[in-house]
């Protein structure tokens, strides 16, 4: 059976034009002639002037049927240009790995995949495993379970142009605080996806080890740190066209190299997963209540997470569960900056020097703001650039 290469919708507006094509010609026909006829059996006299008119008319009505039907004809040829233009120039579907790094191989890649892997941990969007290529590199490989329209091997060819098309976009954000996307394979049962392998691990395994007093981390490490999320933040919502939302910043997707630089994981997931987990203790209430997310709703997420460098509780501590508290990190801090007791919340490793004090407790208040329960009353990455890079302590 023949299958046409046009969408359904071109091809009945082209019936419909060819329709309309006929009806004018058809009209335009009969009216030149009657013209014709009348002309040629009754030449003009001055005493049948308004026959004469008449039949001017129907000569003018001619004409003007007669480009009308010109135009239209135009415009469907056009139509069918555009629509064979945009035919052979649509997006392939890409089979096996993809790559978009010169260091990864299809070939190498494939097998590593296909062989044993170290979990490093899970969350409700996916896994995350450790595995090496062939040539010694090794890289961290986040499976999605589920995409959107489905299994991949499910999906309509449409549905797989649009998620090879985000993968695109995703793997062409290049920032010093992002993990870039290195490759992609889908899979029967899912998707993987291929990142650089970090092995110091994520901002919420160091503040554990810094609550256990297992680990030392000064402030301007601590600072640092939430200067490159925020450049991150700055970047894809500012320098990205369209802008980019993480949409589930939290310590947990904050990896951390040797020198303690913060890079970004799982930017734009929330595209590719439609039940892609948001809502966690980071998420700011409009997520919460109905589910709007913004710019505005990262903001919310990096102002718990400078909350928690600053104060270097976790928010799931029963300490703000306790009414003194307020119930949540974000309103505790709030009280105490009120009430001028901003010092009190201030992680007591860090307390010493005086300089280093002003600049946490101005870095206090920046969380405050940024912990609104407005989402209009919190400030930009753009503009919380300056405010964090112009402290003393950076």
């Amino acid at each position: 059976m023949a299958v046409s290469i046009f969408p359904l919708e071109i091809r009945k507006a082209v019936r419909l034009l060819l329709l309309l094509m006929l009806c004018l010609q058809s009209l335009t026909v009969e009216c030149q002639n009657r013209t014709f006829r009348h002309l040629s059996t009754e030449p003009p006299s001055s005493s049948k002037a308004p026959e004469f008119k008449t039949a001017i008319r129907r000569v003018v009505l001619s004409v003007v049927l007669g480009m009308l039907t010109g135009a239209i004809s135009a415009l469907l040829v056009a139509c069918l240009v555009k629509s064979f233009i945009l035919y052979i120039h649509r997006t392939p579907i890409l089979k096996g790995p993809v790559v978009f790094s010169p260091k990864v191989s299809p070939k190498t890649l494939q097998m590593a995949l296909e062989n044993e892997s170290q979990l490093l941990g899970s969350s409700p969007n996916g896994q995350y495993h450790r595995t090496a290529l062939d040539n010694g590199l090794v890289i961290a490989v986040k499976r999605l379970e589920q995409i959107e329209g489905g299994w991949p091997g499910a999906q309509s060819k449409l549905a797989k142009r649009r998620i090879q098309k985000e993968l695109e976009v995703l793997a062409g954000l290049r920032h010093v605080n992002l993990m870039s996307l290195r490759a992609y394979v889908c899979e029967p049962n899912g998707l993987s996806l291929i990142y650089d392998y970090v092995p110091t691990g994520s901002l919420e395994d160091l503040m554990k080890r810094v609550r256990e007093n297992q680990l030392q981390l000064k402030w301007e490490a601590r600072l640092g740190i939430a200067v490159g999320v925020i450049k991150a933040l700055q970047y894809l919502h500012f320098v990205c066209s369209p802008p980019v939302l993480h949409c589930d910043l939290k310590p947990a997707n904050v990896l951390l190299d040797a020198e303690f630089s913060p890079r970004l994981a799982d930017c734009g997931l929330a595209r590719l997963v439609p039940s892609f987990h948001r809502t966690s203790e980071y998420s700011a209430p409009e997520c919460i209540r109905d589910s709007r997310y913004t710019d505005k709703s990262d903001i919310f997420s990096f102002g718990m997470i400078l909350g928690v460098l600053l104060t270097g509780r976790d928010p799931m501590d029963p300490f703000f569960s306790e009414a003194s508290s307020r119930g949540s990190l974000g309103r505790w801090l709030r009280q105490l900056q009120q009430a001028g007791e901003a010092r009190e919340a201030l992680d007591k490793s860090l307390l010493g020097e005086e300089a280093e004090e002003d600049d946490m407790l101005m870095a206090v208040r920046i969380a405050v703001i940024c912990l609104s329960d407005f989402p209009a009353d919190r400030p930009s990455s753009d503009e919380l650039v300056p405010m964090l890079t112009q402290l003393h302590s950076f």
